[in-house]
This record gives structure tokens, sequence and C-alpha cells, in this order.
């Protein structure tokens, strides 16, 4: 997995681009990004398949927040990135959800 942040300060954004490599996919025929940023709403942030097999995704998230998110595959399995920022627990018996930092510019 590997996610990379650009910080645009005085546009008030970050750009993070999302990618996930074949072996997490696997067959997978569809990715969603899913979190508080869109409601986790499972067809607001669709992932793409490049040549490479790797399912990939750019959004802008807003400065000043920290975003809550998991990747939903094929509409069935989560899946935690653990090379996020971080990791939150939610209220589900052993379940985390990944964290995006936008609360701070990074230089």
């Amino acid at each position: 997995m590997s996610i990379e942040k650009k910080f645009f300060p005085k546009q008030g954004f970050c750009r993070v681009n999302f990618r996930l490599p074949d072996s997490i996919t696997d067959q997978a025929r569809k990715v969603a990004i899913v979190g508080d940023f869109n409601s986790w709403q499972p067809e607001q942030n669709l992932m793409k398949k490049d040549k490479q097999g790797k399912f990939k995704c750019v959004i802008d998230f807003p400065l000043g927040k920290n975003y809550e998110f998991r990747y939903l595959i094929d509409s069935y399995r989560w899946e935690s990135d653990w090379e996020a920022d971080g990791l939150t627990k939610t209220p589900y018996e052993e379940t985390y959800n990944s964290l995006i930092r936008c609360d701070e510019v990074e230089i």
C-alpha cells in the first residue's frame, strides 16, 4: 500500500495519492476508498486499475482536519491501510480505520 501527500496551503487542501498493489486487491473488480470525508459512501471515490495492476485514486482533502477511511474491495471486503498516518479503533470488534492527517502542513 502506498499513500503520498502533497500540501497546498495557499489553496487550502492536501492532495493524497492512494495506490494499492495487486497483492492486496488480488482478483478484485472494484475498489473504493470510503471514509468520514464521503459519508462512508462506496460509490463516491472509486479507484481505477492501471496497466501494472495497481488500483489508484487521488483525493483533495481540505486542510485543518484528520480523516478516517478504509478500502472496500468488491463491496464486501474491508481493508485498513497500515502505512497511513495512523490507525484509530472503531466501535466494532477488533476493527481499525486508517487515518490521514491534514491538520498540519508538512514541508
